[in-house]
């Protein structure tokens, strides 16, 4: 990046060495058993493209090959990122399956399966999350069409000792059970660091200003990046990668103020922001469904709604619940949390605007622009 700016910038200014998610070694480890189950070769190491175009190589920890199925395992390397799954073995098999059932997955020893609502999967379906899946589904295409494979196959994920290391998660309390998710948007672990992470959005703020931008925006990851990105036109260096970190963006820029601050995130995140949390971290800040009970009581719920809302298992599905009811309750949290940041900002001259989101990017909630 020649401006110094955005996201890529931050992360490069922390000094962190990034790793990579649990994600992108299930597809590396898919790639490799697959190209061996149809050449007989296991590729050591294996490249595959992530999702923004970069093109990792991984070693191959073990290999195993029969006649139907292949085995490949990669090491999780989560970089500088306090990670419980650095290190992780995580193994996947490929099975070939008959012509035109497409690409089926299956969760193996230590991966968890599905047992509650409100998640991006189904229940009783693998905790295998869609971008994952589509990583896994893009490069046994790839593999396919380059040696000759239909692309029908089993991918059964596993982790050595994931039941174990998921007691270190909140999966058990989300309804996961039996192991780890697969996870990642990027395929890349973003290492967590609050000194070094807060000072490159502060960084990024004065990139910002001094590019004579007057409209900057503070997401929670690179889905909300892409999102309020294109919603409003935005410049890459107008992104300010802030994490879980609310409140750094929000101090800082009522200390530098710019006209107009967008905060956009994760319709969970944003209504921990919208209860009066700074720091949006799952160790430090829990979604309080009571809280948006109440809330979308001021939106025209029913008790009975209310009760299911705080009983339900994960912000999203209350969410979804209050969707199908046409209660607005993503605009009710964005309009909350405008309102925290407008108190946090103490009158500093920034008009400031709230765009709540799904997993997918879909927008799911947005406040008007109010200023002080």
């Amino acid at each position: 990046m020649s401006s110094g700016g955005g996201r890529e910038a931050q992360l490069k200014h922390t000094g962190l060495r990034p790793g990579w998610t649990t994600g992108a070694c299930a597809t590396a480890a898919t790639t490799a058993a697959y190209t061996a189950l149809l050449t007989g070769d296991f590729p050591d190491p294996v490249t595959i493209t992530l999702p923004k175009g970069q093109r990792p190589s991984f070693a191959l920890a073990s290999e195993a090959l029969t006649a139907d199925a292949a085995m490949a395992a990669v090491v999780k390397d989560a970089g500088d990122d306090p990670d419980v799954t650095h290190g992780a073995v995580i193994r996947s098999t490929v099975r070939r399956l008959p012509l035109g059932s497409g690409v089926v997955f299956r969760a193996g020893p230590g991966v968890g399966t599905v047992t509650l609502p409100g998640l991006p999967l189904e229940v009783g379906e693998p905790a295998v999350n869609p971008v994952p899946r589509q990583m896994m589904r893009d490069h046994v295409a790839e593999v396919a069409a380059a040696h000759g494979g239909s692309g029908d196959v089993e991918i059964t994920i596993s982790v050595d000792n994931g039941a174990e290391i998921a007691r270190s998660t909140w999966n058990p309390r989300i309804g996961i059970l039996g192991g780890l998710s697969i996870l990642g948007t990027t395929g890349i672990v973003v290492p967590y660091s609050c000194s070094a992470w807060i000072d490159s959005i502060r960084r990024g703020v004065d990139v910002a200003r001094a590019a004579g931008l007057t409209h900057v925006a503070g997401c929670t990851g690179s889905t909300s990046e892409k999102t309020v990105g294109t919603l409003y036109d935005l410049p890459e260096i107008a992104l300010l990668d802030m994490g879980d970190f609310a409140g750094a963006v929000l101090k800082y820029v009522r200390r530098h103020p710019v006209d107009r601050l967008t905060i956009c995130g994760g319709f969970a995140k944003l209504s921990k922001l919208a209860a009066g949390h700074l720091d949006l971290h799952s160790a430090r800040s829990q979604v309080d469904k009571p809280f948006l009970a109440a809330l979308a009581r001021t939106g025209g719920a029913s008790a009975a709604l209310a009760t299911e809302i705080a009983d339900a298992n994960t912000g999203l599905a209350a969410l979804r619940l209050c969707e199908s009811a046409g209660v607005p309750l993503g605009d009710l949290v964005a309009t909350r949390a405008r309102e925290e940041a407008l108190t946090v900002l103490r009158g500093a001259p920034v008009a400031v605007d709230v765009v709540c989101i799904d997993r997918a990017g879909t927008v799911v909630g947005r406040s008007s622009v109010a200023g002080p």
